[in-house]
């Protein structure tokens, strides 16, 4: 069965499921609440997708949006922070250059660095010049069947998927009060079952199209000539948790020229995705 004729029929399954366990449980503690309704959606997904078998594997897949549908001369910066023990770092600099010409940027922020950095996060939430995506619960690339990616195993099966997303999701509301609305995974990667799982989770997930700093490995000159190679309608990934790393020199350099250039800056969510 093509999961993608019936995305309407399973979302509303699983709102109809959300739904019936607030009525029942509508005292419940909010975490608890929480760790009922996921481990329902894992059920429900793991029975859904129990025959799929994937047939691809990469970050260019059907339904991975990666660029703004429009020619008009608009690039959305979107910024990675993945966590973990070597990547809770914050780029401030980075930040406060942006802020500095008011560019926008999505920033898709990792279950662990909201640990590693909660009034950070509050006050980035706070700032309207950027809007929160998700990136997951341990930055795994989203598959399957465990498949991997530099050195990092994806997500096992199904439900792994489900626990690897939808997590974050609910720490990223209760935190802010909104749910996301764009999910892209560790690594960026995905077998097709996933992305299709993500979308019945009710998630837009975002690729891009041009990589701006490489995992922030990039030099200064590199991440310059990344970001300089972008155009119209373009989605920047660049990460703004290295602050050792040369993503704000290299983006220092090159937004002035794009503004000279006469490109504007926008979120995500300004434009529909293809």
């Amino acid at each position: 069965m093509n999961r993608y004729q019936e995305p309407e029929k399973l979302s509303f399954l699983l709102a109809a499921i959300l739904a019936a366990i607030f009525i029942m449980n509508p005292s419940t503690a909010e975490a608890s609440s929480d760790q009922v309704g996921i481990q329902e959606l894992v059920s429900q997904i793991s029975s859904c997708y129990a025959e799929e078998r994937p047939e691809m594997w990469g970050e260019d897949l059907e339904g991975v949006m990666r660029h703004l549908d429009t020619e008009n001369k608009v690039i959305a910066f979107t910024l990675d922070a993945c966590g973990g023990k070597s990547g809770s770092g914050y780029d401030r600099d980075l930040i406060n250059f942006l802020r500095s010409l008011h560019v926008p940027a999505t920033l898709f922020i990792n279950a662990r660095w909201i640990d590693a950095n909660p009034e950070t996060f509050i006050e980035l939430d706070a700032d309207p010049l950027f809007e929160i995506g998700n990136h997951g619960m341990e930055h795994k690339p989203c598959s399957v069947n465990g498949r991997s990616v530099y050195g990092i195993e994806g997500t096992g099966n199904a439900g792994e998927v489900v626990l690897e997303i939808e997590p974050c999701s609910r720490k990223i509301e209760r935190l802010t009060g909104k749910k996301p609305r764009f999910f892209r995974s560790g690594t960026a990667y995905y077998d097709e079952v996933a992305v299709k799982i993500a979308g019945d989770l009710g998630y837009t997930v975002a690729g891009y199209s041009v990589p701006g700093d490489a995992g922030a490995t990039f030099n200064r000159k590199q991440v310059r000539d990344a970001a300089l190679s972008a155009g119209a309608g373009d989605i920047v990934i660049c990460h703004m948790n290295h602050p050792e790393g040369d993503t704000a020199e290299g983006l220092k350099d090159a937004i002035p020229v794009l503004i000279e250039e006469n490109y504007e800056f926008v979120l995500l969510s300004e434009y529909q995705l293809r």
